[in-house]
Order: structure tokens, then C-alpha cells, then sequence
């Protein structure tokens, strides 16, 4: 793992120690003496993590973690406290501050690269989540992230996995002002309510008897409902291989035993709001993708997302010696209507055809529209008979009633033509197949319109 560090702290054997221990594991690292220099470093750079000092002159870590958290183009940088500070009180205020986590001088080594690689593997998850959403310029980065710190008002939904009933009580009334807690003390039954219902997060307390918690931690990740799901394990002091194997396994976060409440507050709080924040870029995402394949104006796949699919139906048909089938059909006269009733009327039309086409075709063909007044219409498996008697129940739905026009109140008697290929014969490519049906397309609007013509076989 590959990654730039910056080191940021006033004391030059700090600095020295630190950014020898991360060469050691070949991070590129650069370093700063204060925090003003710190914010410049960022504001020039691509940081992908920050290790803060808290005491230092002129402006402290806390300050320094909140400008960066507050700006848009840092506020994604893990930040993580390196302080002589050992009070919980100070440990809560730097996670209040922003901060993603806290390690207290002399730093032990384990925790310090462990919690690196950790909040690394984030890191790279969200960054490639913010590049995509940012590239589709669905929505701004600020929108994004002030959606994602919006929901953290709202009361978290977390799964307690802990086998003692003891200390379930203590960790529910800690995490009450802030979280609603369901706790199990049966791992299985804690597997199978992660998958079925939502939460922010997952704390697994390593206390069982009889059950490794490491399996739990790693049936969680393995799942596709819990993947991103996020995961803080609570250990004893001392258990550094078991915090090594769970951050391996791809854990979020550990508390040591005894749990202070405030961190524990601090730090769920930290991954409920991460997982939000995430889950809304995933968001994002999806909505790309739809808007990228989708025809805003009918609801329909786009000719972008025909071209693609087709050339996976068509393939799949050869494969398997199966036929396939498409459908052109193109609204008679629609230049007319535009010319009549206007683009808002001509609209009205597209999107009245555009449902009687959905309501029309089997529920395993594939409707598009390909561009104006035409529309597409792929079947796999079926045959150029089917493909006949399905055209032509729609050239009747399309006929039979009226388009009623909203804004006029006007009715208007539509027709359409169709044409139709299947994969037979010469047929070699989906280039081709869309050509004969655009032929056949061709012959019915020059042989009077209001018809369905078949290529020739």
C-alpha cells in the first residue's frame, strides 16, 4: 500500500521517529513544523492521511483538524492525532474536532500502522466514490458532504454483538443519546440481522467464551449486504494480534478494555457518520449510471444503453442457438404534431407512446428509445413470428385510443410503423440486425405507414 503521509508536529526527534518508521513501510512522507504550515502543505498537495500533533504554537491540532475538516477540498483527508495527551477528555474533544483517530506518545508501532493501513483502505474507497460522483456532476462535493454530516443529528442504528449481558447494559446506556442499540449475544443471530436489516454499524465486543469474534468480523465482510457495513471490535489490553487480524480483516476501528463511554460515543459516531457519507457517494453512483442509460424525457433506456445491451443479447443468442429479435418503430407524422401543437404537445405524445410501448412488450424485452420519434425494441428469445404478433399488438395499443393532450385538451389519433429482424441466415452482427429492421422500417413507411413489415429471411 502505497500512500503520502503528512507528519505534523513542532518537536524535530518527533518528526525524525515517525517519518522513519513510515519509510519502513514505503510511505512517501512529508512533514510540517506547525499547523500553518500544515493547511499550506495541504492546500498545495495530494495528502492521503495526516498525523497531528495537538500541542504546538501558534494554532493547535484541534484547530488545525477542524480548518481542514470544514474545508471542502481537505475535509476528506483521514486525520489522525498523535499527542503526549492521555486524558479521555482530550481523546473525545480530537474526535470531536474531526479527527478519524487519536494515538497517544510514545506511539506503539502496531497501533500506529495498523490504524495507517486501516484508514488508507477507507480512504481509497471514497476517494474512488467522490472521483465518480464529482465526474458526473450529479451534485457538488458540498452538497454531498453536507448531506452525509446532515443525517449525523439523526439517532444511529447499531448491532451489538457482545456475550455478556453485563456489559451490553453499560455499552447500550453509553451509546443511548446518540444511537438506537440492538444487542445479541448469539454471533449467528448477529449475522443473519446484519444482512436483513440496516445499520450504520456493528460492534463486536471480544468477550466470548467459546466463539473466535475474528469469524463474525470476517462472515460480515464476506457478505454483499455487509460489505461496507461498519465494524468496531472492543478488546482486551494487550491483544495486539488479534487488532492486527481484524484490521486485516477489514475492521474499521478498536477500543481497549476498560471502554471509556466517551469514546466510545466519539469514535461510533465518527464511522456512523463515514458510512453515511459513503452510502450517499454509492448513491450518487447509482444515479450516474441511471441517468447515463435512461431517456429523461420517457423513462426509457437510452440508444447508449441499447448499443451496449444488445451486443450482450445478441452474443448470448449465438451462443446458445437461441433466437433474438428487434423491433423498430418510429411515430407517423410527428412532424406534424410538433408543427400543430408545439414541442410541449410533440413531448405529451413521446411520453403517452413511451407507456403504451412499457405497457405493451413481455417483461423480458428491452424498450429504448433510440433517438426523436423512434423507438427500439429488443426480445431475446423470440422468434420472427413472435416478434410479428408482438408488433403488432402495438401498432394496435398505439392505434386504438387517442393521445390526449394535457395542455390543450385536445385529442389526437396517432399511428406508428414498425419493422422487425431477427437473428437468422447472415445475420452475424447486431449492427446488421438493427440495419434489416431499419430496412424493413423503411418499407412500412413507404407503403402506407400504420404497418408492421418483417425482413426478408
Amino acid at each position: 500500500m502505497t500512500a503520502r503521509i503528512l507528519v505534523v508536529d513542532d518537536i524535530p526527534a518527533n518528526v525524525k521517529l515517525l517519518e522513519a518508521r513510515l519509510l519502513a513501510e514505503y510511505f512517501d512522507v512529508m512533514t510540517a513544523a506547525d499547523g500553518h504550515e500544515a493547511l499550506a502543505i495541504c492546500e498545495r498537495n495530494q495528502v492521503d492521511l495526516i498525523l497531528l500533533d495537538i500541542m504546538m504554537p501558534g494554532i493547535d491540532g484541534f484547530e488545525v483538524c477542524e480548518r481542514l475538516k470544514a474545508s471542502q477540498k481537505t475535509a476528506h483527508i483521514p486525520v489522525v492525532m498523535v499527542t503526549a495527551l492521555d486524558q479521555p477528555a482530550d481523546r473525545v474533544r480530537g474526535l470531536k474536532a474531526g479527527a478519524d483517530d487519536f494515538l497517544t506518545k510514545p506511539v506503539n508501532d502496531l497501533q500506529l500502522i495498523s490504524r495507517v493501513k486501516s484508514l488508507l483502505r477507507l480512504k481509497t474507497l471514497s476517494d474512488e466514490l467522490r472521483i465518480r460522483a464529482d465526474t458526473a456532476h450529479t451534485m457538488g462535493m458540498g452538497d454531498l458532504m453536507r448531506a452525509g454530516e446532515g443525517r449525523a443529528d439523526e439517532a444511529g442504528q447499531v448491532l451489538l454483538v457482545d456475550g455478556r449481558a453485563n456489559s451490553q447494559e453499560r455499552i447500550v446506556r453509553a451509546l443511548k443519546p446518540v444511537a438506537d442499540v440492538l444487542a445479541l449475544s448469539d454471533p449467528q443471530a448477529a449475522l443473519f440481522e446484519a444482512a436483513e436489516h440496516a445499520f450504520d454499524l456493528v460492534i463486536v465486543n471480544a468477550n466470548f467464551d467459546d466463539y473466535d469474534p475474528l469469524r463474525l468480523c470476517s462472515q460480515l465482510r464476506s457478505l454483499e449486504r455487509t460489505r461496507f457495513l461498519p465494524i468496531l471490535i472492543i478488546t482486551e489490553q494487550g491483544a495486539d494480534e488479534m487488532v492486527v487480524r481484524a484490521l486485516d480483516l477489514g475492521v474499521n476501528d478498536y477500543i481497549i478494555r476498560p471502554v471509556d463511554p466517551n469514546e466510545l460515543v466519539a469514535r461510533s459516531l465518527t464511522q456512523i457518520r463515514r458510512k453515511r457519507y459513503n452510502d450517499r457517494l454509492r448513491a450518487s453512483v447509482k444515479q450516474t449510471i441511471e441517468l447515463a442509460v435512461t431517456d429523461p424525457l420517457t423513462g426509457l433506456n437510452n440508444r447508449r444503453y441499447l448499443d451496449n445491451h444488445l451486443t450482450v443479447l445478441f452474443n448470448r443468442s449465438m451462443a446458445r442457438g437461441r433466437p433474438l429479435s428487434v423491433l423498430i418503430t418510429d411515430i407517423d407524422r410527428f412532424k406534424q404534431v410538433n408543427d400543430t401543437y408545439g414541442h410541449d404537445g410533440g413531448d405529451e405524445v413521446l411520453r403517452e407512446f413511451a407507456n403504451r410501448v412499457r405497457s405493451t412488450i413481455r417483461g423480458a424485452d428491452l424498450a429504448c428509445r433510440y433517438g426523436g420519434e423512434e423507438f427500439v425494441v429488443a426480445m431475446p428469445d423470440t422468434s420472427p413470428e413472435v416478434a410479428a404478433a408482438v408488433a403488432e399488438r402495438l401498432r394496435a395499443a398505439v392505434e386504438s385510443a387517442p393521445f390526449m393532450l394535457k395542455h390543450s385538451g385536445e385529442a389526437l389519433n396517432v399511428t406508428a410503423s414498425f419493422g422487425i429482424a431477427s437473428r437468422i441466415g447472415s445475420v452475424l452482427t447486431p449492427d446488421q440486425l438493427m440495419k434489416q429492421a431499419d430496412l424493413a422500417l423503411y418499407e412500412a413507411k413507404n407503403t402506407g405507414r400504420n404497418r408492421v413489415v418483417a425482413a426478408a429471411a
